[in-house]
Parts: structure tokens; sequence; C-alpha cells
């Protein structure tokens, strides 16, 4: 049985942060973080720079080509939704650079954490939940602690999924039999260690099990894990067999009093979705 510190030894095997994603997370904390700050943030990175302006120049936006600075994407997107997609394509190059055990794929982790950030931010904009500007961040960073177990514990993580394939018990059930913690434990546990806000750490933190961090009030914690279960059902795993077998989106959202809105946010979520997985 492993402890926590030795599955958190894997985030000094982690890339060292940019400065720019360093200051995108420090700006999460902040109420007060200006669109020109932001703006100025991202241009000191090139590749980010042109990704961020070939995103706002898509067909999801309309605008064919004719924005050609940083300023004027944040003027289009907004605060919010532009610090997001920085975070998300900084993100995922970082964890590409990671070597991984046999068996993990990045490009799916990459896909099924942006898909969870997309519905996770589509949710929380439909629903009165507290601190709806950090859904985004916390769908994005939900599952960080399956990242840090196959990093610092390859066999186990291995042990972990052969347990989890013979289909008889939950994923976080095999990971307690194996290494004594759960990673969407240890990813609040990251989480707290990056200092993002405590909404998003609960979230993240109780994104499998919302009822035991709620007080019997909708939180965050429940649009992270209605988000999560959508993304498998729609495909979008880590494994090929996917997370343990999903219930239907329409019975994720009807807990959430949304399931007359299915329809229209999968609409929206595939326009934005398909548009932001061409970076990954």
């Amino acid at each position: 049985m492993a402890s926590d510190h030795s599955v958190l030894r894997g985030l000094d095997r982690l890339p060292p942060f940019s400065p720019i994603l360093n200051r995108l997370l420090a700006s999460l904390a902040r109420e007060d973080a200006s669109f020109g700050e932001l703006a100025e943030v991202i241009e000191k990175d090139t590749v980010l720079a042109g990704n961020v302006l070939r995103l706002v120049n898509s067909a999801l936006y309309g605008f064919a080509g004719t924005v050609n600075s940083v300023r004027h994407a944040v003027a289009i997107l907004g605060l919010n939704k532009l610090r997001n997609v920085a975070m998300s394509m900084s993100i995922s190059k970082l964890w590409r650079s990671v070597s991984m055990p046999e068996g993990w794929s990045s490009a799916r982790f990459n896909i099924h954490s942006v898909a969870t950030a997309v519905l996770s931010d589509l949710v929380a904009q439909r629903v009165p939940v507290p601190y709806p500007e950090g859904a985004f961040v916390a769908g994005l960073l939900h599952d960080v602690g399956k990242l840090l177990i196959a990093i610092s514990l390859p066999r186990e993580y291995v042990a972990i999924q052969t347990l989890f394939s013979r289909g008889t018990r939950a994923l976080e059930e095999c990971e307690q039999e194996v290494i004594g913690a759960t990673h969407s434990v240890l990813s609040g546990v990251v989480l707290e260690k990056w200092n993002l806000p405590p909404p998003i750490r609960r979230a993240v933190t109780f994104h499998h099990s919302p009822q035991q961090g709620d007080q019997g009030q909708l939180e965050l914690s429940h649009v992270v894990q209605a988000a999560d279960r959508i993304a498998l059902d729609l495909g979008h795993t880590l494994l090929p067999a996917g997370d343990g077998p999903p219930p239907a989106p329409g019975a994720m959202l009807e807990g959430l009093g949304l399931d007359s809105q299915m329809p229209g946010l999968l609409e929206q979520f595939h326009s934005e979705f398909e548009v932001l997985r061409t970076f990954f």
C-alpha cells in the first residue's frame, strides 16, 4: 500500500510550469485580474498567442481571420473563457511531455479532461451553483490524480487497471485497495499544493461522491460529476473500456434539473469541443 507522499513525488517528475501557466493559475484566485493583464501574459508565449488567435478566428466564432491581436481576442471571448482556453492548451502541452507507463494515452487523457471541462462550464452556466467561473478548471484538472499514480507508481497503476478491467468494482475502490488512496482525493491535494481556490479543490476532491461534501446543497462537485459521466458516455474516455458503465447523459442532468436542456447543451458542447480538440 502506497502513501500519499509517495504518489505526490510524481509532482517532482512533471516538467516545471511555464511562467505563463503559473500566472494563469494565480489569476484564478484573484477577482481583480484584468483583460489587459491576461492579454499581456498570453502575448509573451508566441505559440499560445497564435493558437488563441486561431481559435477566435475559427468557424466557432465566425470572425474568419479578422482578429489579429490577443487584446481583441480577449474582448471577444471574455476574461474567463480566454483564460480557460489558454490554460487547457498550456496544461495539455505539459502532460504530453511526460514519460508514461504502457497503457497510458496522453491523447485520451487530454481529450477526456477538455471534454469534462467544456461540459462542466456549460452545466454551470445553467444551474445556480457557487463559483461557476471555476467549473472549467475543475473539469480540466479533475483527474490529475490518475496522472500522478501512473507517473509515481507505474506497477501499481497497472495493477489497478487490471483489477478494474474485471468489471466488478468501481475504479476508486480498486485504487483504494492497491495504493490506499483514490485519484479524486489525490487530485484535490495537488490543487491545494498549486494554490487553486478552495471551491475548485472541493469540486475535484468530491467529484465521485458529491454527497460527502455538499452539506445538502448543489455544489460544483455535482457539476463536475455530471460532466465527467457525460464525457465518458460520449466516448471521451481515458481507457478503451471507459471508467465503468456510465448512466445515460439525461439521467445525470435530471438530478440537476436540466434533463429538458440536454439537446441544446450537447449541441453547444459539440460546437465548442470539436474546435478545441484540434489543439490537442
